[in-house]
Protein backbone atom coordinates (compact mmCIF):
# COMPACT_ATOMS: atom_id res chain seq x y z
CA UNK A 1 0.00 0.00 0.00
CA UNK A 2 0.95 3.37 -0.69
CA UNK A 3 0.54 5.44 2.80
CA UNK A 4 1.27 8.98 4.33
CA UNK A 5 2.28 9.65 7.37
CA UNK A 6 2.03 12.96 8.63
CA UNK A 7 4.03 14.21 12.11
CA UNK A 8 7.70 13.88 10.66
CA UNK A 9 9.70 11.67 12.88
CA UNK A 10 8.25 12.18 16.12
CA UNK A 11 7.40 9.92 19.19
CA UNK A 12 5.35 8.32 16.97
CA UNK A 13 6.25 8.83 13.41
CA UNK A 14 9.73 7.37 13.38
CA UNK A 15 8.13 4.18 14.98
CA UNK A 16 5.44 3.64 12.74
CA UNK A 17 7.25 4.41 9.61
CA UNK A 18 9.78 1.47 10.38
CA UNK A 19 6.97 -0.38 11.20
CA UNK A 20 5.13 0.15 7.67
CA UNK A 21 8.08 0.23 5.87
CA UNK A 22 9.04 -3.48 7.38
CA UNK A 23 6.16 -4.58 6.08
CA UNK A 24 6.86 -3.66 2.60
CA UNK A 25 4.69 -0.55 2.46
CA UNK A 26 5.44 2.46 0.46
CA UNK A 27 5.61 5.22 2.76
CA UNK A 28 5.77 8.85 2.48
CA UNK A 29 6.58 10.95 5.32
CA UNK A 30 5.14 14.58 5.73
CA UNK A 31 7.43 16.93 7.57
CA UNK A 32 7.88 20.50 7.55
CA UNK A 33 11.28 20.47 8.52
CA UNK A 34 13.40 20.40 5.36
CA UNK A 35 16.49 19.12 7.29
CA UNK A 36 14.43 16.20 8.07
CA UNK A 37 14.10 14.93 4.29
CA UNK A 38 17.77 12.30 4.72
CA UNK A 39 16.36 10.75 8.32
CA UNK A 40 13.15 9.91 6.41
CA UNK A 41 14.77 8.80 3.61
CA UNK A 42 17.75 6.94 5.63
CA UNK A 43 14.61 4.99 7.00
CA UNK A 44 13.30 4.03 3.54
CA UNK A 45 10.53 6.33 2.96
CA UNK A 46 9.71 9.51 0.86
CA UNK A 47 9.71 12.79 2.41
CA UNK A 48 7.16 15.46 1.49
CA UNK A 49 8.69 18.60 2.63
CA UNK A 50 5.92 20.80 3.57
CA UNK A 51 2.58 22.42 6.09
CA UNK A 52 0.09 20.24 6.88
CA UNK A 53 -2.59 23.39 6.89
CA UNK A 54 -1.02 24.07 3.06
CA UNK A 55 -4.17 21.91 0.88
CA UNK A 56 -2.34 22.19 -2.08
CA UNK A 57 0.80 20.72 -0.70
CA UNK A 58 -1.60 17.79 0.62
CA UNK A 59 -3.57 17.37 -2.47
CA UNK A 60 0.10 16.64 -3.96
CA UNK A 61 0.73 14.63 -1.51
CA UNK A 62 -1.90 12.32 -1.45
CA UNK A 63 -2.59 11.76 -4.96
CA UNK A 64 -3.11 7.97 -5.95
CA UNK A 65 -2.08 6.91 -1.82
CA UNK A 66 -4.65 4.48 -0.50
CA UNK A 67 -4.21 5.46 3.34
CA UNK A 68 -3.22 8.37 5.49
CA UNK A 69 -1.91 8.54 8.82
CA UNK A 70 -3.43 12.91 9.72
CA UNK A 71 -2.20 14.39 13.29
CA UNK A 72 -1.86 18.02 13.64
CA UNK A 73 0.94 19.35 15.89
CA UNK A 74 -0.15 19.94 19.46
CA UNK A 75 0.27 23.29 19.39
CA UNK A 76 -0.22 24.74 16.21
CA UNK A 77 1.35 28.08 16.88
CA UNK A 78 1.75 29.89 20.33
CA UNK A 79 -1.83 32.06 19.40
CA UNK A 80 -5.12 30.91 18.00
CA UNK A 81 -4.31 27.34 18.64
CA UNK A 82 -7.63 25.64 18.37
CA UNK A 83 -8.35 27.90 14.99
CA UNK A 84 -5.04 26.81 13.66
CA UNK A 85 -5.53 23.23 14.58
CA UNK A 86 -9.03 23.29 13.07
CA UNK A 87 -7.55 24.82 9.97
CA UNK A 88 -5.17 22.24 9.04
CA UNK A 89 -8.11 19.45 9.51
CA UNK A 90 -9.81 21.36 7.01
CA UNK A 91 -6.96 20.99 4.45
CA UNK A 92 -6.30 17.74 5.00
CA UNK A 93 -10.12 17.19 4.39
CA UNK A 94 -10.06 19.44 1.09
CA UNK A 95 -7.26 17.60 0.34
CA UNK A 96 -8.80 13.52 1.42
CA UNK A 97 -11.75 15.17 -0.93
CA UNK A 98 -10.24 16.25 -3.69
CA UNK A 99 -7.75 12.89 -4.13
CA UNK A 100 -10.45 10.33 -3.63
CA UNK A 101 -8.64 9.00 -0.40
CA UNK A 102 -10.16 5.78 0.76
CA UNK A 103 -8.70 5.63 4.27
CA UNK A 104 -7.90 8.00 6.93
CA UNK A 105 -6.58 6.98 10.44
CA UNK A 106 -6.84 10.12 12.02
CA UNK A 107 -4.66 11.38 15.48
CA UNK A 108 -7.38 12.48 18.23
CA UNK A 109 -7.29 11.82 21.90
CA UNK A 110 -9.42 10.90 25.01
CA UNK A 111 -11.89 13.55 25.53
CA UNK A 112 -12.80 14.73 21.83
CA UNK A 113 -16.34 13.57 21.91
CA UNK A 114 -16.95 17.06 23.97
CA UNK A 115 -17.10 19.95 22.45
CA UNK A 116 -14.99 22.24 24.74
CA UNK A 117 -14.11 22.10 28.76
CA UNK A 118 -10.80 20.03 27.55
CA UNK A 119 -7.82 22.64 26.81
CA UNK A 120 -6.42 21.78 23.69
CA UNK A 121 -8.34 18.60 22.65
CA UNK A 122 -11.28 20.73 21.48
CA UNK A 123 -9.22 21.37 18.48
CA UNK A 124 -9.38 17.81 17.93
CA UNK A 125 -13.22 17.74 18.38
CA UNK A 126 -13.76 20.08 15.61
CA UNK A 127 -11.13 18.10 13.24
CA UNK A 128 -13.14 14.89 14.07
CA UNK A 129 -16.53 16.60 13.19
CA UNK A 130 -15.42 17.86 9.90
CA UNK A 131 -14.22 14.18 9.24
CA UNK A 132 -17.48 12.85 9.92
CA UNK A 133 -18.66 14.44 6.62
CA UNK A 134 -16.24 12.83 4.79
CA UNK A 135 -17.04 10.53 1.93
CA UNK A 136 -13.73 7.97 3.36
CA UNK A 137 -13.45 5.05 5.92
CA UNK A 138 -12.36 7.37 8.96
CA UNK A 139 -10.94 5.95 12.04
CA UNK A 140 -10.93 8.06 15.13
CA UNK A 141 -7.84 6.90 17.24
CA UNK A 142 -8.23 8.44 20.45
CA UNK A 143 -4.96 8.94 22.50
CA UNK A 144 -4.51 8.29 26.25
CA UNK A 145 -2.77 11.16 28.26
CA UNK A 146 1.20 10.76 26.82
CA UNK A 147 3.20 8.97 28.93
CA UNK A 148 6.34 11.63 27.48
CA UNK A 149 4.58 14.45 28.94
CA UNK A 150 6.29 13.71 32.35
CA UNK A 151 9.30 15.02 30.64
CA UNK A 152 8.18 18.27 30.83
CA UNK A 153 8.42 17.71 34.59
CA UNK A 154 11.84 16.88 34.72
CA UNK A 155 13.38 20.40 35.54
CA UNK A 156 10.11 20.55 38.51
CA UNK A 157 11.40 17.22 39.95
CA UNK A 158 15.19 18.41 40.03
CA UNK A 159 14.57 22.32 41.28
CA UNK A 160 11.95 21.95 43.80
CA UNK A 161 11.87 18.02 44.39
CA UNK A 162 8.06 17.37 43.53
CA UNK A 163 6.16 16.36 40.39
CA UNK A 164 2.60 17.89 40.21
CA UNK A 165 -0.49 19.92 38.36
CA UNK A 166 -4.19 21.13 39.05
CA UNK A 167 -5.41 17.89 39.83
CA UNK A 168 -5.55 15.54 42.40
CA UNK A 169 -2.65 12.35 42.88
CA UNK A 170 -6.14 9.90 43.42
CA UNK A 171 -7.94 10.14 40.29
CA UNK A 172 -7.59 7.46 37.09
CA UNK A 173 -6.60 8.51 33.97
CA UNK A 174 -5.90 7.15 30.53
CA UNK A 175 -2.10 6.99 29.83
CA UNK A 176 -0.33 6.06 26.59
CA UNK A 177 3.27 5.46 24.82
CA UNK A 178 3.97 6.60 21.76
CA UNK A 179 5.02 3.00 20.61
CA UNK A 180 1.12 1.57 21.40
CA UNK A 181 0.17 4.26 19.38
CA UNK A 182 2.20 4.14 16.11
CA UNK A 183 1.46 -0.06 17.01
CA UNK A 184 -2.56 0.71 16.63
CA UNK A 185 -2.09 3.23 13.71
CA UNK A 186 -0.15 0.40 12.17
CA UNK A 187 -3.07 -1.76 12.45
CA UNK A 188 -5.58 0.59 10.87
CA UNK A 189 -3.82 1.74 8.51
CA UNK A 190 -4.24 -1.61 6.35
CA UNK A 191 -7.74 -2.21 7.70
CA UNK A 192 -10.68 -2.15 4.95
CA UNK A 193 -13.58 -1.08 7.33
CA UNK A 194 -16.00 1.27 6.49
CA UNK A 195 -17.66 4.53 7.89
CA UNK A 196 -16.80 6.04 10.87
CA UNK A 197 -15.30 4.49 13.99
CA UNK A 198 -13.55 5.52 17.14
CA UNK A 199 -10.93 3.27 18.40
CA UNK A 200 -9.12 4.07 21.82
CA UNK A 201 -5.53 3.18 22.39
CA UNK A 202 -4.35 3.45 25.89
CA UNK A 203 -1.38 1.58 27.50
CA UNK A 204 -2.19 2.16 31.37
CA UNK A 205 -4.89 3.49 33.48
CA UNK A 206 -3.46 4.93 36.50
CA UNK A 207 -3.49 7.51 39.28
CA UNK A 208 -0.80 10.46 38.89
CA UNK A 209 -0.03 9.63 42.38
CA UNK A 210 0.48 6.35 41.03
CA UNK A 211 2.87 7.81 38.32
CA UNK A 212 5.07 10.09 41.70
CA UNK A 213 5.65 6.77 43.06
CA UNK A 214 6.42 4.40 40.17
CA UNK A 215 8.72 7.45 38.40
CA UNK A 216 10.01 8.30 41.72
CA UNK A 217 11.34 4.77 42.53
CA UNK A 218 12.55 4.81 38.84
CA UNK A 219 15.17 7.80 39.67
CA UNK A 220 15.67 7.23 43.27
CA UNK A 221 13.05 9.13 44.60
CA UNK A 222 10.48 6.96 46.06
CA UNK A 223 9.01 9.45 48.36
CA UNK A 224 8.92 12.08 45.41
CA UNK A 225 5.40 13.60 46.03
CA UNK A 226 2.68 14.65 43.58
CA UNK A 227 0.94 18.07 44.47
CA UNK A 228 -2.00 19.20 43.42
CA UNK A 229 -1.48 23.14 42.60
CA UNK A 230 -4.33 25.48 42.34
CA UNK A 231 -5.14 26.53 38.61
CA UNK A 232 -2.93 30.18 39.30
CA UNK A 233 -0.21 28.26 40.63
CA UNK A 234 -0.33 26.33 37.03
CA UNK A 235 -0.49 29.24 35.00
CA UNK A 236 2.37 30.91 36.79
CA UNK A 237 4.19 27.60 36.91
CA UNK A 238 4.08 27.24 32.98
CA UNK A 239 4.43 30.72 31.78
CA UNK A 240 7.37 31.17 33.77
CA UNK A 241 8.79 28.01 32.10
CA UNK A 242 8.50 30.45 28.81
CA UNK A 243 4.69 28.24 27.64
CA UNK A 244 2.64 31.14 25.89
CA UNK A 245 0.05 32.64 27.97
CA UNK A 246 -2.66 31.10 25.52
CA UNK A 247 -1.16 27.44 25.38
CA UNK A 248 -0.67 27.28 29.20
CA UNK A 249 -4.31 28.26 29.91
CA UNK A 250 -5.65 25.88 28.15
CA UNK A 251 -3.24 23.35 29.47
CA UNK A 252 -4.98 24.41 32.68
CA UNK A 253 -8.28 23.85 31.14
CA UNK A 254 -7.28 20.45 30.16
CA UNK A 255 -5.95 19.50 33.80
CA UNK A 256 -9.82 20.65 34.96
CA UNK A 257 -11.51 18.45 32.74
CA UNK A 258 -9.26 15.72 33.89
CA UNK A 259 -9.83 16.45 37.35
CA UNK A 260 -13.96 16.55 36.77
CA UNK A 261 -13.54 13.25 35.16
CA UNK A 262 -15.05 14.07 32.28
CA UNK A 263 -12.13 13.77 29.59
CA UNK A 264 -11.83 10.02 30.49
CA UNK A 265 -15.80 9.69 30.99
CA UNK A 266 -16.54 8.02 27.95
CA UNK A 267 -13.51 5.95 27.21
CA UNK A 268 -14.65 4.68 30.96
CA UNK A 269 -18.31 4.58 30.22
CA UNK A 270 -17.77 2.84 26.67
CA UNK A 271 -15.60 0.47 28.07
CA UNK A 272 -13.10 0.09 25.79
CA UNK A 273 -10.18 -2.37 26.20
CA UNK A 274 -6.86 -1.60 27.23
CA UNK A 275 -5.22 -2.36 23.94
CA UNK A 276 -1.21 -0.73 24.78
CA UNK A 277 1.46 -2.95 26.07
CA UNK A 278 3.61 -0.89 27.73
CA UNK A 279 2.78 0.18 31.41
CA UNK A 280 4.05 2.90 33.45
CA UNK A 281 6.57 0.10 34.91
CA UNK A 282 8.04 -0.17 31.93
CA UNK A 283 8.01 3.82 30.87
CA UNK A 284 9.83 4.84 34.08
CA UNK A 285 13.18 2.82 33.10
CA UNK A 286 12.24 5.22 29.83
CA UNK A 287 12.63 7.95 32.16
CA UNK A 288 14.85 7.07 34.35
CA UNK A 289 16.78 6.77 31.72
CA UNK A 290 16.47 10.30 30.32
CA UNK A 291 16.17 12.13 33.45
Amino acid sequence: MKIILSGSLGNIGKHLTIKLINAGHDVTVISSNADRKTAIENLGAKAAIGSVSDSDFLIETLTNADAVFAMTPPNLGGANVIVNTENAGKSFAKAIEKTGLKRVVMLSSIGADLPNGTGPIAGLHKIEEIYRNLNTSVTFLRAGFFYTNFYHDIPMIKGAGIIGSNYPADIKIPFVHPEDIAQAAAEELVQTSQGKNVRYIISDVRTPGDAAKVLGTAISKPELPWIEFTDEQALEGMTQAGLPEEIANLYVEMGNGLKSGKIAEHFTTSKASVDGKIKLEEFAKEFASNF
